[in-house]
């Protein structure tokens, strides 16, 4: 007799047991039934189940399975998981975010919990005649704008980096640009365009625009120039994004399902309610490095000079390349550089694009940085570097490397209140932050969190203070590669610098005239 031939003579002995006893002796055992006869129906499903043979082998047990599969991220993170070991941001540092946000102690006893002799340990040279911490700048900020910008944006070296209302829920974006106007630091838009919660608070905003066009769609889906200039003339929006390639997913377009395209989210992308919008992987405004650089021209001209940059998560070198050449033939350069990471970010993605696409965010940047370097356009162009940049030393180590400033996304999110439910994807965030679920939205106060993101971008700032004051500097420009070491194993170490050996200014352009 197999498990299935059990099940159904053990309930049908159970049911003639309960009828037996409550006619010859205890009718209160009915009571039984309300647990008994579900289990038995949920058995005669499972038997009849033609999508799962474990169910269909095992009735009611077989339950069990997909009860703990579901429930083994929470058993993981909870019970399991070292401070040191979680993914993709460890416990030691969600509990940084977290006591940074709620402004309560952030120090921690009995030494460090990282493996200092490991492949991969990283530190910070500090000096015997460190600065004293009240001596640097608490709150530094990067004036973003060339030649050609009219108006400058004076930017906190750390903002919010892109996340669109659409996989952010309205309160969580409410939060999030409350926090950057109580902060004095920005919040980017994502690609999902400017929505009236990126106004209501007057936080400053870096729209981002992307190969969707949401907020300046033509019908055809092409872009909208008078729908963009509509957008772009808001006050609060303070510089322009154009988003080539996202860490998450390089390469990879998104879809918008009908059922996720409300009226409301309809209105603000400029498309049709309740169908399926596409966004392409590539822009269909310019196919070319040149044609790239006009259409720069063409957002800030009509922005009324506004900071205009892009954004890539570094694929092919020679296309990078390709456009600092062509900056140099046609005199035409972006306001600023963002630099994403292959490491992936809040977006959802294939796994295969999360796991195994892109350059990872601190090779990109070397990248970037060395090549700008190598065609004198450092000087005119701001980077700005995002993945996975959670502390005050991630902020150092990043600008060592040749970022100007940063933008985090994940911190930002659980400084909002995000637990990493991993959950992100399927509309049951349970805090409310990554959902269009209005009940689970509910429970998210915008006020607290607001007062959380301030926090915790002031009390990191604050650090990062105290961190470049140890090594002798008073500001942020002056870190170097050499600052920053690294285990390579266990008896070598290098530091960033012979690692990601800086390219000298000019020579790319030199090089190429005695080859010419």
């Amino acid at each position: 007799m197999n498990v299935r031939q059990s099940f159904i003579a053990i309930s049908i002995i159970i049911l003639a047991a309960i009828a037996a006893i409550a006619y010859f002796w205890w009718q209160p055992i009915l009571w039984s039934l309300i647990l008994i006869v579900p289990i038995i129906l949920v058995g005669v499903s499972d038997i009849f189940s033609k999508k799962h043979t474990l169910k269909s082998n095992f009735p009611v047990v077989g339950n069990f399975r997909y009860i703990l599969e579901k429930l083994r991220p929470g058993i993981m993170q909870y019970f399991v998981e070292t401070d040191t070991q979680g993914r993709p941001i460890s416990r030691i540092f969600r509990t940084l975010i977290y006591q940074r946000a709620k402004n309560v102690n952030d120090t921690v006893p009995f030494g460090t919990q990282m493996k200092v002799y490991s492949t991969g340990y990283e530190w910070m040279d500090h000096s015997m005649y460190a600065c004293a911490e009240s001596e640097v700048d608490h709150s530094p900020r990067v004036t973003i704008g060339g030649a050609d910008c009219k108006q400058p944006y004076s930017s906190s070296i750390l903002n919010i980096s892109a996340m669109s209302f659409g996989s952010l829920s309205n309160r969580a974006v409410l939060a999030m640009n409350k926090g950057a106007k109580l902060g004095g630091f920005a919040q980017n838009t994502g690609e999902g365009g400017v929505s009236p919660y990126h106004l209501e608070n007057g936080g400053d905003l870096i729209w981002q625009v992307g190969t969707g066009y949401f907020g300046c769609r033509a019908k055809d889906g092409g872009f909208d120039l008078e729908g963009y200039k509509r957008t772009v003339s808001h006050e609060n929006v303070k510089m322009i994004e154009l988003k080539l390639s996202q860490g998450a997913k390089p390469g990879h377009g998104g879809i918008l399902p009908a059922k996720k395209n409300t009226e409301e989210i309809a209105k603000i992308r400029h498309v049709e309610p309740f169908t399926d919008v596409h966004s392409p992987p590539s822009h269909s405004a310019f196919n070319s490095a040149e044609g790239l650089l006009e259409f720069i021209k063409v957002l800030r001209d009509s922005s009324g000079g506004k900071p205009v940059g892009f954004k890539l998560c570094v694929g092919k070198d020679e296309e990078f390349i390709d456009i600092c050449k062509a900056m140099i033939s046609t005199g035409i350069k972006p306001d600023f550089i963002t630099v994403d990471g292959g490491e992936g970010g809040t977006g959802a993605a294939p796994v295969e694009f999360s796991n195994s696409i892109g350059t990872p965010m601190r090779d990109g940047l070397a990248f970037v940085s060395n090549t700008l370097l190598g065609y004198n356009l450092k000087k005119d162009i701001k980077i700005i570097a995002s993945g996975k940049i959670i502390s005050s030393f991630h902020i150092a180590r990043t600008i060592a490397l040749g970022a100007d400033l940063v933008n985090s996304a994940r911190a930002m999110m659980m400084a909002t209140g995000c637990i990493q439910a991993l959950q992100c994807n399927t509309n049951t965030c349970p805090v409310g932050v990554a959902t269009q679920d209005k009940g689970l939205i509910k429970g998210l106060n915008v006020e607290d969190k607001a007062k959380r993101v301030a926090n915790y971008h002031f009390e990191t700032l604050k650090n990062f203070a105290e961190l470049i004051a140890a090594t002798g500097i008073l500001k942020p420009e002056e870190l170097t590669k050499e600052h920053i070491n690294r285990r390579v194993s266990y008896s070598n170490v290098l530091n960033y610098e012979e690692i990601f050996p800086t390219t000298e200014v000019g020579s790319l352009l030199e090089k190429e005239t005695v080859e010419n």
